[in-house]
């Protein structure tokens, strides 16, 4: 994990070594893991959104329905004077989505629908498949993520690179204002803004996102029928596993725009090959996290 390719170049005489060097940053394990949850949660978002469809508000609390005002979420669409219009509604406040959510599609050709065509799988409505796809990929990123664990127990990545130290913490209000201002280090080292956000995706969101997959189906109800009560009932499991997606999507972007801030060549050959080109550290620098 921490062995040295060589000097990314050499010091002239009377000069100090620059130590720009590659460093095998991303184990076998992390790189093909990293992969297939990539996968997995593309493949899963958009079944999701289709299941979505087949009925789409979100509720919080064990029971929904017309004499029940505990939605949260929804989306439609109405018909108006010039129209119909698709709308999506937050906690009773409406807003007018047309051509997106609720309603959309080609011109001459649009239909009611919560996400369009483009964003589900499989474009046209087909609830069965939208479930089969679903599952498969969502016990296929259960079984690497608990394959993940394993090996990085064992290897020490979780210990290594992942677990935040008081030092840390010390330099958080630093990491942030960094890359508040897109100043980038590339070391070996993850910084502490990135331990928070990869502890919190692979620690937080992940296990919740599979615990509340679990608690909204009716057969792992007789297994875990503790589960639901502990979410809160169905409707509240259903809210939280949508909730947490958008959370995953969001880290998705800024993930995204970091490798693009910090030298995407960089990043990706790290996260393809394990190999990673490191700065020379500056004068009086004791630690800098690398981005992405």
């Amino acid at each position: 994990m921490e062995s040295v390719a060589g000097s990314m170049s050499e010091a002239k005489p009377g000069e100090a070594p620059s130590q720009k060097e590659l460093v095998y940053r991303q184990s076998a394990w992390t790189r093909l893991t990293h992969w297939l949850w990539a996968v997995c949660l593309f493949f899963m978002l958009l079944s999701g959104l289709q299941i979505f469809n087949a009925r789409p508000q979100l509720y919080l609390g064990k029971q929904s329905g017309f004499e029940f005002n505990n939605t949260v979420l929804q989306i439609g669409a109405k018909d108006t004077a010039n129209g119909p219009r698709g709308y999506t509604e937050i906690f009773g406040h409406r807003f007018d989505t047309t051509g997106v959510l609720g309603w959309s599609g080609p011109p001459g050709e649009e239909s009611a629908r919560a996400f369009p065509s483009w964003a589900t799988i499989p474009s046209y409505y087909d609830l069965g498949t939208a479930r089969v796809v679903h599952f498969f990929f969502a016990w296929l990123l259960s079984g690497t993520l608990l394959v993940w664990l394993l090996a990085s127990l064992i290897n020490g990545h979780i210990r290594r690179d992942l677990a935040p130290r008081v030092e840390d913490l010390k330099r958080l209000p630093g990491d942030i204002a960094n890359h508040a201002r897109l100043k980038f280090h590339h070391t070996r080292e993850y910084n502490t803004l990135q331990k928070l956000a990869y502890g919190g995706v692979l620690f937080v969101l992940l296990p919740l996102m599979i615990l509340t997959g679990l608690a909204m189906s009716p057969s792992m109800n007789s297994v875990l029928p503790f589960l639901n009560e502990v979410l809160g009932g169905r409707q509240t499991a259903r809210t939280i596993h949508f909730t947490v997606m958008a959370l995953l999507v969001m880290f998705f972007i800024v993930h995204m725009l970091m490798i693009l801030a910090a030298g995407p060549i960089n990043e990706l050959r790290s996260i393809i090959t394990g190999w990673y080109r490191t700065d020379a550290p500056a004068d009086g620098d004791s630690h800098t996290g690398r981005d992405a």
